[in-house]
């Protein structure tokens, strides 16, 4: 990790109100040494990361990280915040900040290197280490591996290990010379008087020799993952914690006495210093002593776990440590597969079968997940795994005590019911999600070869024989005829499709069977759309319900294919014909006509609304709520459901033509990665794909959101105004022959793009000009340390 931190790279005194500032301050050192060749190009990278998933962690430490372009090389910025600043962790602000910016495509080493920054960071003697030290270069130096955190002291301490250039517990005679140049704060205490150097021949014992693990730092080789033993755990955490205590004593007075440093600092090391002690303290209880231990003379409880995140930078390898040394202090054997970004090594598959539990840490879909079927799971985000791992642990142990069996199968496009903390609507939304992702291809298939076969044969095909009794080779009508029944045929499985992957999202693989049969009920008793959701939602409660009774060992194994699907179609076959079927029927008959019934200002408005809904999140979740409304009304359309669906896409084509437009006309207001963008953007905004204009919105939220919302409203009013039709649940432009008085169609949207595109260049135009992007390397008044060799 030699040459991606040095002190150019560290700012201990990172003067910075939001997460937004400390991002753009470290970056411009990136940019200053040619790590980083577009400044906002990499921070809007950053921040479309940051929006997937806040960076921050418990114990003060924010790692707003990124793969970006415009990195040229792997590197590290590391800021220490005295205010703090909100980097969405639960326990409050983060005056630790680690800038992490990856090229695309960063090869494995790199990638490794960065993992274990990761793990470090769950180290309270390498955290301490770093709020404790005066020098930006021993800061490097900690970051980099090179110093062990038990040798750095105070300021007037073993700090001068890192500028000498003397690895800690290295004899004194292995420096050849001084250090040419010490100011104060690189090596020198402030006192004035030149850093001692014996430090660094401390004895062991107090805790300045480097520890073969730091000493042999390097990439994490690719071998089947080894399991953690329970009692070496331990036995390492009792030693690391003894060996850091004292540093950790030594670093906290003057962290408090020194005048630059906040209360925020302050508390947080006091924190350090009690987890230290609670870490001294666990590490002297005997393997299987903790809780679902085996016991000193039975086998130890295992646990094999999986963690990842969407970048697989930090967060996947910060859960992985996490969870290991949880399992080290409850006396259980715990083997972690990190999945990052540097590929992964299986677990191997004779650890998986004698594991009693599994847990799942992850935000992106676990790959190969069926190895772990017919085991106990505890499924929780990336997060979690972090914050909350001894607790996972825990649970792992009791679901295991109970006989609770969860099938992993395929990855889900919502591989969680959500975290523990979360709302039920935040829930409800994801399991929504999950059946509009896998209707939205059947809507599209079908809709667009029903909107093809009117096109060539008109629509009197919608009362053609079936091609398999009458087709004639030569007839054009004929290929409209299939054309239009192949469509037909597709589009009868989006209630179904939709009920039955809703309950996939709830329940898994067993959720299939009970969703897809309450979606089928749902068409034959005319319940329609609503019928399908209340169905999946149904289903999927269902099968959950059934899988918290415990049952003998013997059965488990059927569970999942013959008694789960038997037993939740019953149910929900009952409940959907003789309980709820006719009022969601009548609520669907009330809904239909209610849309054929909108007419003047009740459907402007309701156009408008829509506009905006397609408008605020760009493909997010309120975006598909509106683009679902539409579809469903399409399973029967009507004079008022063709006006909607064609208001949505109206609306949805808006944002990025709008970007495009104003990249175009005014360019100067947009990085040169904005301006590619807004290339693609026209070809995006016509296919009515909304998301191309996400780029935009992610590097300038404030000004970007509210100009397409705009545009996108009056798009829709407009379209709903001029009675406007749509068949066809796609394809934009390219499906402009099938739009009822497409002219006018088209005029809504024109109108739409410039007004978006007209605010967006003059609120950029307002904003006061930025501030110089390259900051100088360092000041002539103030001489570069040289380190002795």
């Amino acid at each position: 990790m030699s040459d991606m931190i040095n002190a150019d790279l560290v700012d201990l005194d990172l003067a910075a109100a939001t997460k937004e500032e400390a991002a753009r301050s470290l970056a411009r050192r990136m940019v200053a040494l040619g790590r980083v060749t577009d400044l906002d190009g990499f921070l809007a990278d950053v921040a479309a990361r940051e929006a997937q998933m806040p960076t921050g962690l418990d114990g003060g430490i924010g790692i707003p990280h990124c793969r970006s372009a415009h990195v040229t090389e792997p590197t590290l910025a590391f800021g220490r915040a005295p205010g703090g600043i909100d980097f969405g962790a639960p326990d409050g602000p983060a005056d630790l900040v680690f800038l992490i910016a990856a090229p695309s495509g960063a090869d494995d080493a790199h990638l490794t290197i960065l993992s274990s920054l990761a793990r470090r960071l769950m180290d309270t003697g390498f955290t301490t280490a770093l709020r404790g030290t005066a020098s930006a270069a021993t800061a490097a130096a900690l970051v980099r591996g090179d110093v062990d955190p038990s040798a750095v002291g105070t300021a007037a301490g073993t700090d001068a290990t890192a500028d000498t250039g003397v690895s800690a517990g290295a004899p004194t005679e292995a420096a050849t010379g001084p250090a040419e140049t010490v100011t104060e704060g690189q090596g020198q205490p402030p006192g004035g008087e030149p850093a001692s150097t014996e430090a660094a021949a401390a004895p062991v014992g107090a805790g300045a020799a480097v520890s073969p693990e730091r000493e042999h730092a390097g990439p994490v080789e690719h071998e089947p993952v080894a399991p953690v033993s329970a009692e070496t755990g331990d036995a390492a955490t009792a030693s690391a914690a003894t060996a850091t205590g004292s540093a950790g004593a030594a670093v906290t007075e003057p962290a408090q006495t020194d005048a630059r440093r906040s209360g925020t600092v302050e508390a947080r090391a006091e924190k350090d210093g009690a987890a230290q002690a609670r870490a001294e303290k666990s590490g002297a209880v005997e393997a299987g002593a903790g809780p679902g231990g085996g016991g000193p003379s039975g086998p130890p409880f295992r646990i094999v776990a999986v963690t990842s995140c969407p970048t697989g930078i930090a967060h996947t390898y910060m859960a992985a440590e996490a969870i290991e040394r949880a399992g080290q202090e409850a006396g259980v054997e715990v083997t972690v597969e990190t999945q990052g970004s540097a590929g992964f090594a299986r677990l191997d598959p004779d650890v998986v079968a004698a594991a009693d539990a599994v847990i799942f840490a992850h935000d992106v879909p676990v790959r190969d997940k069926e190895r772990f079927d017919g085991k106990p799971v505890v499924d929780v985000g990336v997060k979690a795994g972090i914050s909350r791992a001894p607790a996972l642990i825990a649970e792992a142990q009791d679901k295991a005590a109970r006989g609770e069996v969860a099938t992993a199968a395929g990855p889900t496009p919502v591989e969680e019911a959500g975290e523990p903390g979360e709302g039920y609507g935040t829930k409800l939304r994801k399991w929504l999600m999950s059946g509009v992702s896998y209707m939205i291809p059947f809507v599209a298939a079908g809709g667009l070869l029903i909107a093809v076969g009117f096109a060539i044969g008109g629509y009197e095909i919608a009362g053609a024989k079936s091609v398999a009794d009458a087709f004639v080779w030569g007839d054009q009508s004929s290929w409209a005829a299939l054309l239009f029944q192949i469509g037909g045929l597709a589009f009868s499985f989006l209630i179904p499709v939709l009920a039955g992957y809703i309950a996939y999202g709830m329940a898994d693989r067993p959720g299939l069977v009970p969703g897809f049969v309450g979606g089928a009920i749902a068409i034959t008793i005319k319940a329609g759309f609503l019928g399908g959701l209340v169905a999946g939602l149904l289903a999927g409660a269902v099968v959950l319900a059934i899988q918290k009774v415990r049952v003998p060992a013997v059965l488990r194994g059927i569970m999942p294919v013959v008694v789960i699907p038997l037993i939740s179609s019953a149910i929900v076959g009952f409940l959907m014909f003789l309980v709820i079927g006719k009022p969601l029927a009548s609520l669907q008959q009330a809904l239909t006509d209610w849309l054929n019934g909108l007419s003047g200002a009740n459907a402007v408005i309701l156009g408008a609304v829509l506009g905006l809904m397609m408008c605020f999140d760009l493909g997010g979740p309120l975006n598909k709520v509106a683009y679902t409304f539409a579809v469903g009304g399409l399973a029967s359309p009507t004079e008022g459901s063709l006006k909607v669906m064609a208001a949505v896409m109206a609306a949805g084509m808006v944002p990025p033509l709008a970007m495009a437009l104003a990249t175009t006309v005014r360019g100067r207001l947009f990085t040169k990665a904005e301006r590619e963008n807004g290339k693609a953007a026209w070809v995006l905004g016509a296919s009515f794909i909304t998301e191309g204009a996400i780029p935009f919105a992610a590097a300038d939220p404030l000004r970007v959101i509210p100009s397409v919302m705009v545009g996108g409203a009056v798009t829709g009013a407009l379209s709903m105004a001029f009675e406007c039709t749509l068949r066809a649940p796609h394809g934009g432009i390219f499906v402009v022959p099938l739009i009822g008085n497409a002219f006018l169609y088209l005029l809504a949207i024109l109108v739409g793009t410039v007004i978006s595109a007209a605010l967006v260049i003059l609120l950029k135009g307002l904003r006061k000009p930025s501030e110089a992007s390259v900051p100088a390397t360092a000041s002539p008044d103030k001489p570069k340390v040289v380190a002795a060799v």
